[in-house]
């Protein structure tokens, strides 16, 4: 199973969904477009406990975290 990890200022959602539903995978799929559209950063997690920044959605990643950008004051 996999995850969508979404941070925002009151900590964290988590989205999960299978690879044999393909009505989650649309759903996450949407998701993805909606929050890089409106800002996020998408980074999926790699095998080394590091990430790696993506920009289009990929329903294999086991893990991907999106990250509001920063607002300077």
């Amino acid at each position: 199973m996999a995850i969508q990890i979404v941070m925002d200022h009151t900590g964290d959602t988590r989205h999960y969904f299978s690879l044999a539903d393909e009505a989650t995978v649309a759903e996450a799929e949407k998701r993805f477009v909606k929050l890089t559209g409106a800002g996020f950063i998408a980074a999926t997690r790699t095998g080394h406990g590091g990430s790696t920044l993506t920009r289009r959605f990929d329903p294999t990643a086991e893990e991907t975290v999106f990250f509001p950008r920063l607002q300077g004051g």
